[in-house]
This record gives C-alpha cells, sequence and structure tokens, in this order.
C-alpha cells in the first residue's frame, strides 16, 4: 500500500508510472486518494460526491488489463458541472437537486479512455456564475492553503481538492476566468486552452457561445501538458481548431524562443492592485528577462468595459436558457421562486429581456476586440499580468446573494480584471502559483498568448516551474 507521504511526492504522470512499473496497483492509489478525501474533505467540503463501489470496481479490472495511457490508473476528479451517468448532476443549484445524469458528458468520456480513476465530484457555485466557491446547493468550500478564504471559482472544489493532496490533478472549467482563479488562490497550475482546441459538448449553451472550455487544475506543468493531449480535439466540432504540435507533452519541456512579453502591470479599470500581486507580476517579469526575453510595459489595446458589458449580454441569454429548462423540469413557473441568488435570478431575468439584436451586437463586438488582440500579439507573444487584484478574499466577501447588488459587483468587477478578454477573444491563458503573501496565502501570474499559442504558454510555465508543486495545505487540515 502506497503511503500518503509517497503519493503526494508525486503528480498524475508520476502515480501512472508507478503503476506501469507493477510497483503501485490502481486500486492502491484509489485506496489512498479515498483515505485522503475522508481526512481531509470535511475541514474543506471539496468533493460532494464519492462512488468508492463503481471505482473499486474500475480499478479492479483496471489492474488485471494494465492499460498503458499516460495517465492510466491515477484517482481523478470530475467538476459537479459536469454529467457522469448515475451521479448527482445539480450544478449547484436546489431546482436540479434530484437530477442525476442519464449519460456522460463529451469531456467525461475522453476522462474515461484515458483509464483514469473517477471516484467523485467536486465543488461549484451556483451555475458557475461567480468566481469563489460558496453560493452553492452542496455548502460552501473552503481554502486548504489558508481557512476561511475562497478557493476562487467556479472550479474551487476542484482545485480545493488538489491543493489538499487528494489528487494530483482534477477537472476544471473556464467561462471567465473559472480555471485561472482558483489555481491562483490556491496555488496551483491552471491553464484555459484556446477555443476550439479541447472537446466541449456540442451545443452553444453549454460553451457559453465559446467563452467556456474544458481542461484541469495541475501541480505540475508536465501534467497540463499529458491532460491537453488527452482531451485535444483532432478535428473541429464547433469551433475552428488551432494549430498545435503532435504532442503537447513530447514539446512542453523545450525551451521557448525569445520572447516578448508585453507587462500589464495596470488595472484595466483604474482600480487599486494590491502590492502583493504587483510584487508576484514584477519578479515573474524580472525572472523572464534574467532568461533572455524581453519585457515591456504596456496594456492590451481594448475596452474592458465593452469585453465585459458584451459577455455578460451573452453569458446572460445562456443562463436564462439553462435555468428555463430547469424550472420546466421542476415544474417551477416563475423565477422568483426558483431558489436561485440574487445575483443569479438577475441574471435570468436580464437573459429573458435580451433581443436577438442585442444579443448579435454584443457577438459583434467581441469579435472586433478579438481581432483587436490578435493583431496586438503580433506586436508580443505573451502578455504577462495579475490573475487578481488581490490576495484570495476572505470567505463572505464576494457574495452572490447580497441584498447589496452594486456592492457585490464593484467588487467581483475590481477583484477580477484580468482573465474574462481571453474568454471572450478565445485566446489560451496560464495561471501559475509563482508567489506567496505575507499572511501564507498563493498569489498566481498570469501569461496570455494569441489563439493557438498553447505550447507557448507550457514552455514558459515550465521555464518557470520545472518541477512538481509540493503539497503546502495539508498540515493545516489534520
Amino acid at each position: 500500500m502506497i503511503r500518503a507521504d509517497e503519493y503526494l511526492q508525486h503528480d498524475a504522470v508520476g502515480l501512472s508510472e508507478l503503476f506501469h512499473k507493477g510497483e503501485v496497483s490502481a486500486t492502491e492509489l484509489l485506496d489512498c486518494a479515498i483515505s485522503q478525501s475522508k481526512k481531509l474533505n470535511p475541514a474543506i467540503n471539496a468533493i460532494v460526491f464519492q462512488n468508492e463501489d463503481e471505482a473499486r470496481v474500475i480499478a479492479g479490472a483496471m489492474d488485471q488489463r494494465r492499460p498503458a495511457g499516460l495517465l492510466a490508473g491515477v484517482p481523478f476528479l470530475i467538476k459537479e458541472a459536469n454529467a457522469v451517468k448515475g451521479w448527482p448532476f445539480t450544478r449547484g443549484i436546489n431546482l436540479l437537486k434530484n437530477q442525476v445524469a442519464s449519460r456522460d458528458s463529451t469531456i467525461v468520456q475522453r476522462y474515461r479512455s484515458g483509464d483514469l480513476l473517477l471516484f467523485g465530484s467536486t465543488n461549484t457555485p451556483e451555475l458557475c456564475l461567480t468566481i469563489t466557491t460558496e453560493h452553492s446547493s452542496f455548502g460552501g468550500c473552503d481554502n486548504p492553503c489558508k481557512p476561511g478564504h475562497s478557493t476562487g471559482g467556479s472550479s474551487g472544489g476542484s482545485a480545493a481538492a488538489v491543493a489538499a493532496g487528494i489528487v494530483p490533478a482534477a477537472d476544471a472549467t473556464d467561462g471567465g476566468g473559472s480555471i485561472r482563479i482558483p489555481a491562483s488562490c490556491c496555488g496551483l497550475i491552471g491553464l484555459k486552452p484556446s477555443r476550439g482546441l479541447s472537446v466541449v459538448e456540442p451545443d452553444m449553451t453549454s460553451t457559453w457561445s465559446g467563452f467556456s472550455v474544458g481542461h484541469v487544475v495541475t501541480r505540475s506543468v508536465r501534467d497540463s501538458a499529458a491532460f491537453l493531449d488527452l482531451l485535444r480535439l483532432q478535428k473541429p466540432l464547433l469551433f475552428a481548431l488551432p494549430p498545435a504540435p503532435q504532442s503537447f507533452f513530447e514539446a512542453y519541456s523545450k525551451p521557448p524562443h525569445q520572447l516578448r512579453i508585453a507587462l500589464q502591470n495596470r488595472h484595466p479599470g483604474g482600480d487599486h492592485i494590491s502590492n502583493e500581486c504587483l510584487s508576484a507580476l514584477h519578479a515573474t517579469a524580472n525572472t523572464c528577462a534574467r532568461n533572455g526575453h524581453l519585457v515591456v510595459e504596456t496594456v492590451p489595446p481594448v475596452d474592458y468595459a465593452r469585453v465585459s458589458s458584451a459577455m455578460s449580454t451573452v453569458i446572460n441569454v445562456h443562463v436564462a436558457q439553462i435555468v428555463s429548462q430547469a424550472m420546466a423540469s421542476a415544474r417551477v413557473e416563475d423565477v422568483d421562486t426558483a431558489g436561485l441568488s440574487e445575483s443569479g435570478r438577475r441574471m435570468v431575468v436580464r437573459g429573458q429581456q435580451t433581443s436577438a439584436s442585442s444579443y448579435l451586437e454584443a457577438l459583434n463586438a467581441l469579435k472586433a476586440i478579438e481581432l483587436q488582440m490578435e493583431a496586438f500579439f503580433q506586436q508580443f507573444d505573451v502578455v504577462l499580468s495579475p490573475v487578481l487584484s488581490l490576495p484570495p478574499a476572505e470567505l463572505g466577501w464576494l457574495d452572490m446573494n447580497s441584498n447589496d447588488m452594486r456592492t457585490y459587483a464593484r467588487r467581483y468587477a475590481s477583484y477580477s480584471p484580468f482573465t474574462a478578454l481571453y474568454n471572450a477573444t478565445g485566446q489560451p491563458s496560464i495561471s501559475l502559483p509563482l508567489h506567496w503573501s505575507e499572511d501564507g496565502l498563493p498569489i498566481g501570474v498570469m501569461a496570455s498568448a494569441a489563439w493557438g499559442q498553447d505550447v507557448l504558454l507550457l514552455q514558459l510555465a515550465h521555464e518557470l516551474l520545472p518541477g512538481i508543486l509540493p503539497v503546502h495545505a495539508r498540515r493545516q487540515l489534520l
């Protein structure tokens, strides 16, 4: 039986290597993950459903056939926003509290094809609509790095489970920052891939018209590359297929060429960026300069307020569609009695009131901004910026069910001004855990690149973080 301290020394690729060598069985790896969950999850509420019996059956069969995949045999968790056949599929809202998935989502099918051991699902806020994992039908999720603080959202449960040392990597999605923000808050690596690169559900609503993509949060760059190889598409689905190497795993460790880096050290809305977030950014920029890259202070030439307004219009339409279907299923006629947060309720109402012309105007505005950013990346290879303007917030500070929605909206916009642009444009973006605050909170730095330059971000990430991140949080939970 592998010990917990041995388990924590490895990333997902490393655990799979042990499995392939016969040094550990898939069943032993699963038992270790479940043991970690029982010890650690009560304090953080990262995992909201477990199916141990089914997972043990699959692990036993895997031990017999010994699959050869790069990630085979590794225990794995699915964000509850993705459907797993036979598991609860509530998306964090009471309207769907009795819903059980009738099929695996497309991304879950891909995880299964890689012989990962799926054994549970992770906490997510209501419909993935905010950047802290608090307002959820499962209750809030606590940050294992420093209890009492946000894990970020909406993939906060997945990030907390990885940061705590339950699994080495976990499923995540990002429609406005929901991979990168939890990665930043929990001291992990989180890549949002280029639009069209990774598997998605084959409908525009599930992808929020292309804003939302799936990937993972990890403790190593090589895991991020390995999962990207597993999740990548070989032919276009809803969107154009971006250029990519034959294998991200084979390419991620190659040194990047000399990069032209745009250093974005000003808040797009003119608000304050904390000194610690700026220190993290400037320290990273200095490291890049020492590594031979050219760093220039500049700002992407886009109207961030226009980005936010247009994205809100599009997302509200999709939220209204999703909630309307859930209300019909639950036989609820009035959105005011649907049990949503105040922010969620308002998004539904706005979505219902949005005209077709307003929706198309928003899409046109975002296409224009996408073209602006494409031109900008003709001058620069990478934009280096903070992920958030502040270290991880205390729980309760960002309340999507607040009686004061103006304060909630103002805090949201001030706290997270950087990430959503790259969802709007479809360009890749990665959060890297390169700094810790004096109070023991992780602070991520974000690197973003032109559409299809995911491998470049992985190569830069590997140059900055060549090893496996330690589990910092465990001692605070036991």
